[in-house]
């Protein structure tokens, strides 16, 4: 995400489907899908927050941003599936070699 709102606005596309991604000010992070219809009320959600991003929707456009995984309720961390590294990861793993 970005903290350079005006930018991200400015990105805003005038029709197509766009994911919103903002952090609000408490930290948590929201996003809603909307086509050109609902580009008002994304706007202004955008406009308040501190960090922002727009992601596409569309399937040949989209670029996985991280891989992240979370432990089940128990605080188990499992393994259950592959996922194919995204460029982040990457760019994480050049930077932190195994030793």
């Amino acid at each position: 995400m970005s903290s350079d709102i005006d930018a991200v606005l400015e990105a805003l596309t005038t029709d197509g489907l766009v994911e919103g991604v903002w952090q609000d000010n408490d930290g948590h992070i929201d996003s809603t899908i909307v086509d050109e219809n609902a580009f008002p009320e994304l706007t202004a959600q955008i406009r308040s927050a501190p960090a922002a991003a727009l992601l596409s929707v569309y399937a040949t456009e989209r670029t996985p941003r991280f891989t992240a995984v979370m432990p089940d309720n128990d605080g188990v961390l499992r393994a259950r599936w592959r996922t194919e590294p995204t460029p982040s990861d990457r760019n994480w793993a050049l930077r932190h070699p195994k030793g």
